[in-house]
């Protein structure tokens, strides 16, 4: 699988990436033989690049993915996690987490974007997971702790990318205003994008993707499905979008998205993979995958061509936004290799 470079850093990450968000009991129990299959299915398919974090089911997912990973060739690999919740006791447990993942709430989380909670909070990552290193930090969902995590938390990775002890460093969020300050104002290399460069969102064509492309740095682009509605060929009522019930009106356009996918030979889910690549700051796609049947499904997505005159059907229908970034090959350079 093709890898590319976060600019200005030693890091090159494949193209598509493991979100190992779900390995950890997002929303339903993923059995243990299920998620190192799926690990081991990405291996298998040349993915190598994986994201975890503490947040992922109190600690589950990073215990999981370390130990699916802890035997393969080291250097083979990119692992990335995230600062600012550390893992603290519960005092007041009720017996299952309350944030969406199914497992005890034995702990919870606390915010912490102090220059110590990032030292103590990556220390714990290393300890669940067994590895040597990571190799990318993210601030997580800072969104609320804009002060704090820029004077402290950026500084104190900033300092540990410059001593050699990690690769890359960024923040993590669901929205794209904060992202693009952090490119322009902080010391981070590459931001992870949740769910605002989709098919149905291209909101960061106004801030982070043209901060990206100023300052030379890149973009992470994650829940390109929109937490669903984009997943399978027909998109239908009920299913989920942002992580709510989808809306009407955006079901009906992601089925007529659906339907100009159909003309030019290629499916809904393999376009919503494809489109972020348009851009040229975006140089990965993290999909979170629980077995490994929904590992060799997503590979198989990525390697489909999506034919670029998609795009301009789309863009012609105002299906998507008519500033979007044709993809290389349409504006006359050579595409990178898929």
């Amino acid at each position: 699988m093709h890898r590319r470079k976060i600019p200005h850093t030693p890091v090159e990450i494949t193209e598509l990436g493991f979100g190992a968000s779900v390995i950890g009991n997002l929303y339903r129990v993923t059995e243990p033989q299920d998620a190192a299959a799926a690990v081991d299915a990405a291996w298998d398919a040349g993915v190598r690049y994986f994201d975890t974090a503490p947040h992922y089911g109190l600690g589950l997912s990073e215990r999981r993915l370390g130990a699916a990973l802890r035997d393969r060739p080291r250097d083979e690999y990119v692992v990335s996690s995230k600062v600012g919740r550390l893992l603290v006791p519960n005092e007041h447990p009720r017996g299952v987490d309350d944030q969406g993942f199914v497992v005890r709430d034995d702990l919870r989380r606390q915010w912490d974007f102090s220059r110590d909670g990032v030292l103590r909070s990556l220390e714990e990552t290393l300890e669940r997971t067994g590895l040597d290193r990571v190799d990318v930090v993210y601030l997580h969902d800072p969104d609320e702790h804009w002060r704090q995590a820029a004077d402290e938390a950026m500084p104190a990775l900033a300092d540990l990318r410059d001593q050699g002890v990690i690769g890359a460093i960024g923040a993590g969020m669901n929205q794209s205003a904060m992202l693009a300050r952090f490119l322009r104002e902080t010391a981070a290399d590459v931001v992870m994008l949740a769910g605002r460069y989709t098919l149905l969102d291209q909101s960061a064509l106004d801030d982070v993707l043209p901060a990206a492309r100023e300052t030379g740095k890149s973009v992470v682009a994650v829940g390109v499905f929109n937490s669903g509605l984009l997943s399978q060929d027909r998109p239908a009522e009920g299913m989920k979008y942002d992580y709510r019930n989808a809306p009407t009106d955006l079901v009906r356009r992601a089925r007529a998205i659906a339907e100009v996918c159909e003309r030019h030979g290629t499916t809904l889910p393999a376009a919503a993979i494809a489109f972020p690549f348009a851009h040229p700051a975006v140089v990965n796609v993290t999909l979170g995958m629980r077995t490994a049947e929904q590992v060799r499904r997503n590979v198989g997505l990525h390697a489909r061509a999506v034919p670029d005159g998609l795009w301009a059907e789309l863009r012609e229908q105002g299906l998507i936004r008519a500033d979007v970034t044709p993809p290389p090959s349409a504006a006359g350079t050579a595409p990178s290799p898929r």
